[in-house]
C-alpha cells in the first residue's frame, strides 16, 4: 500500500532538495561529494547482499516483539524471516550508505539502535574493523537470526543487547567515554527519539555523528527531527529524506541542508 502522506513529503523534498554543487560549507560539501555520492562498489558489499538474498528466501517463521511503533506494512506478531528481510531491512544502497559515513568516520565505537536481522551491523561492523559496535534489538528471535547472519559473516567486534531501548541505552551511553557514531533506527515516536537525541548529546564530539532513520515516518517524527535541528548545541544537519545526519561542530556555522539521494 503506497503511504501518500509520505510520498506527498517525497515528493517536496526533491523539489526542496540540492545536490552537492548547490552547497557552499566545504565540511557539508565534501561529505557530499566523498562520501554520500560515492557510489562505487566496496569489496564489503557483495558477501552481506548475498546474504540479503539468502534471507529473501527464509521460510522460517519467528514471534515479533515489536516495543516501538510498529510498521507501515505488517504487524502481524508472527512473520517469516522472508517477509521481515523484505520489508524491514534497508535497501542496499541506503544500508551502503551508512557503511560510508561510518568509514569515513573512522569510530572508536558505534552504537544502534534497532539491530532487526543484522544486514546494517554487518555494514557498520565491516566499515570500522576497530570499533566496537554495540547494537540493540527489542525482539530476542529477531536478535537471534541476527547473531547467526553476524557469525556466518565472520564478524567478530559486535554484540548484540536484547531488550527495550529506554532500559539498555542509558547504561551503554554510562560506560563509553564518548559516542563516536550513534544510528537511530527503531521505535520511530517522537518522545522516544528526543530522548536518545538528549540521551546521547553531552557524549558527543567535534567529530561525532548521529544518523536518525525514518525522519519523515510519521507526523511525530517530523516533529522530533524539526526540534533536533534547532536544538541550540547542533550545528550542522543533512536532510536525505530517508536519515537525517546531526553533527555537534562547535566551530561550524549552524546550517541545514536537504541534499538529493
Amino acid at each position: 500500500m503506497i503511504n501518500l502522506r509520505l510520498a506527498v513529503d517525497y515528493i517536496k523534498h526533491r523539489l526542496r532538495s540540492k545536490t552537492r554543487h548547490g552547497v557552499h560549507s566545504p565540511f557539508a560539501y565534501r561529505l557530499i561529494d566523498k562520501v554520500i555520492y560515492d557510489f562505487h562498489a566496496k569489496p564489503q558489499y557483495d558477501k552481506i547482499e548475498s546474504l540479503r538474498e539468502v534471507l529473501l528466501r527464509d521460510e522460517r517463521n519467528i514471534n515479533i516483539t515489536d516495543l516501538g511503533a510498529g510498521s507501515h506494512v505488517n504487524n502481524n506478531r508472527q512473520k517469516q524471516v522472508k517477509t521481515l528481510a523484505k520489508n524491514a531491512l534497508k535497501p542496499a544502497k541506503l544500508a551502503q550508505l551508512i557503511h560510508r559515513l561510518a568509514a569515513d568516520t573512522k569510530p572508536d565505537n558505534i552504537v544502534e539502535l534497532g539491530t532487526c536481522l543484522g544486514l546494517t551491523t554487518a555494514y557498520l561492523a565491516t566499515a570500522a574493523p576497530e570499533a566496537q559496535v554495540i547494537s540493540i534489538e527489542g525482539c530476542p528471535e529477531t536478535a537471534a537470526i541476527a547473531e547467526e547472519n553476524l557469525s556466518s559473516l565472520g564478524i567478530t567486534n559486535s554484540g548484540i543487547l536484547v531488550g527495550n531501548f529506554d532500559k539498555l541505552l542509558p547504561g551503554v551511553i554510562s560506560v563509553l567515554p564518548h559516542l563516536d557514531f550513534i544510528f537511530i533506527d527503531g521505535n520511530h515516536r517522537k518522545d522516544a527519539t528526543l530522548n536518545y537525541f538528549r540521551w546521547c548529546l553531552p557524549k558527543l564530539g567535534e567529530k561525532s555523528i548521529m544518523i536518525f532513520d525514518d525522519i519523515y515516518w510519521s507526523q511525530g517524527m517530523k516533529e522530533a527531527w524539526n526540534e533536533i535541528k534547532a536544538h541550540p548545541d547542533v550545528t550542522v544537519t543533512i536532510d536525505l529524506f530517508w536519515i537525517g545526519l546531526v553533527f555537534v561542530r562547535k566551530g561550524q556555522a549552524k546550517e541545514d541542508f536537504r541534499i538529493r539521494y
